[in-house]
């Protein structure tokens, strides 16, 4: 029987429909997903990276990542920044910054960025202080004065320093005019036209001759608007009148803090303040004038004091304004008496008549900076004018040996 071999690769095979897959299973997207996680202990990394962030973003301090720029330098330059100012003294300080963040936290092994800060009368008494405090954390600095009433000496301690630079320059130009109601007004229209937060330093004045005791913010005052010193109480209460017509009308973030008396090394010799006369007089053998009956009261703040109380109202978020102050309150009398105990117990009082307009209180109610800033004064006169007094008899002696090498 033969046998045929039948070869039938060639052969075509009717496809009666065509292949078609299974279609997917509508749960399969969410269930894929979830075995991923499953598989390997994935999601136990995940939620220990949550925890993780959580714990750091939450324990660390917060950070203000500002940088400053002053009103010398370029307006281009301002252009990336949200700015924030500060007004010190009798003049204006400013302090421009690319956010402001009372609440952002730095990551953990990240360092405190410093600012680029400018003070406007950094070379004063208050605005020295202050330019050491922001030098000591890190910050760079630009002082801008015009030397009228402060001195190169106060910050020559900062030369060399790459973080430091020193502007002669007048904030009031180019009106050319000594008044703190034309500063303010300038400094408020650059803190409109560049979105700058603004700090004014006003003061005690505002309340004149006080007929409530101790004083609050919500006190009106009792100034006499024709009197020899209404010239500066009327000034610093159109400043503030200003500053608020700024902040309602155009918008600018304002602060305001009410300065009463204030102390400490740098304040000008021959200034005419209280606490500077008698240590002068003391030091030189000469008697301590008191004027009136010397029954009239002050209250007195060391200067870090001070400086501390205006940076935690400009980094705060409250207008105010705000006393800040020494409530210890001291009869002329009573503070002749500490400076003889520091100085010379032997001193002479001499007694003249009083000036014009003299107020007969004035201590501050410092509860609302209490509460808000968490600020109070912590230097008492008795341990602040000794230091005052050591930075006194190093000027005032050494400027006699170099007026007598001068002499000679």
């Amino acid at each position: 029987m033969g046998s045929e071999l039948i070869f039938r690769g060639h052969e075509s095979t009717p496809v009666t429909e065509a292949y078609s897959p299974k279609p997917l299973k509508p749960w399969l997207s969410v269930i894929r997903p979830i075995r991923y996680m499953l598989r390997e202990q994935r999601l136990v990394f995940v939620f220990v990276g949550i925890a993780i962030a959580t714990f750091i973003f939450a324990i660390l301090p917060s950070s203000h990542t500002q940088a400053s720029i002053s009103n010398s330098v370029s307006l281009p330059e301002l252009t990336q920044t949200q700015r924030l100012v500060y007004q010190n003294g009798h003049a204006t300080g400013f302090r421009f910054g690319s956010s402001f963040n009372s609440g952002g936290k730095i990551p953990l092994g990240l360092k405190r960025k410093g600012l680029r800060i400018v003070v406007t009368g950094g070379a004063g008494f208050v605005g020295s202080h202050l330019v050491d405090r922001l030098i000591s954390r890190g910050d760079s600095v630009i002082v801008v004065d015009n030397f009228f009433t402060g001195r190169k000496e106060n910050v020559m301690h900062h030369f060399g320093n790459p973080r430091f630079e020193l502007i002669r320059h007048d904030v009031v130009e180019p009106l050319l005019l000594e008044t703190n109601v034309v500063g303010t007004l300038n400094m408020l229209g650059l803190a409109k036209r560049v979105g700058a937060r603004f700090l004014l330093t006003s003061t005690s004045e505002v309340y004149g001759d006080p007929l409530q005791h101790p004083q609050v913010e919500t006190y009106w005052g009792n100034v006499n608007p024709i009197g020899v010193r209404s010239c500066y109480d009327e000034g610093k209460r159109t400043a503030e009148t200003l500053t608020m017509d700024y902040h309602r009308g155009a918008g600018v973030e304002v602060r305001i803090a009410r300065i009463f008396n204030t102390y400490g090394p740098r304040m000008c010799i021959d200034d005419g303040r209280v606490v500077s006369n008698f240590v002068a007089q003391a030091l030189r053998k000469e008697p301590l004038t008191v004027y009136g009956d010397g029954k009239q009261t002050r209250s007195f703040q060391y200067v870090s004091d001070l400086v501390e109380g205006l940076m935690r109202l400009m980094e705060g978020e409250h207008v105010g304004p705000f006393n800040l102050g020494n409530p210890g309150e001291f009869t002329m009398l009573e503070l002749a008496q500490v400076v003889q105990e520091t100085i010379d117990a032997n001193a002479k009082i001499e007694f003249r008549p009083n000036t014009e307009d003299d107020p007969h209180k004035r201590k501050p109610d410092i509860s609302k900076a209490k509460e808000m800033l968490g600020w109070e004064p912590k230097v008492p006169l008795r341990k602040g004018l000794p230091m005052m007094v050591s930075d006194f008899r190093q000027r005032i002696f050494g400027d006699h040996k170099e007026n007598g090498a001068s002499s000679a």
